[in-house]
């Protein structure tokens, strides 16, 4: 039986940066940094209370995925308090949180244009 999600990939043009970005700002833990293939590694990482881990790697050939929305949420207890702590780090913001019958959100940028959902 499946029973959790292990990673999610997120495609990016320079792991360093990428990795800086998710570490520093975000306050993502590094599971594995292993060389994988010419010029890439496989870097995962994980939020520090996350079982499902980030791959911030892009496969030959998918590099037109960069930029792009991910289709990712990311859940915090707290969206305008999140917003404000990631926004005074640097992080870019589409806008401010919105509220919703079903919630808070808000959408954030990684230094490659990937958007993400942030909410609650």
């Amino acid at each position: 039986m499946i029973k959790m999600l292990k990673f999610a990939g997120i495609p990016v043009r320079d792991q360093d940066v990428a990795l800086e970005f998710y570490t520093q700002k975000l306050g993502f833990l590094v599971v594995t940094d292993k060389p994988m293939g010419p010029g890439q590694r496989w870097i995962e990482i994980k939020p520090p209370r996350g079982e499902t881990g980030l791959a911030l790697f892009t496969p030959e050939g998918h590099e037109k995925r960069i930029g792009e929305f991910q289709g990712l949420s990311f859940k915090c207890d707290d969206v305008e308090k999140t917003y404000e702590e990631l926004r005074a780090a640097g992080v870019e913001f589409e806008s401010p949180p919105q509220k919703q019958p079903w919630g808070s959100y808000c959408i954030f940028k990684d230094p490659d244009g990937n958007k993400f959902v942030l909410g609650s």
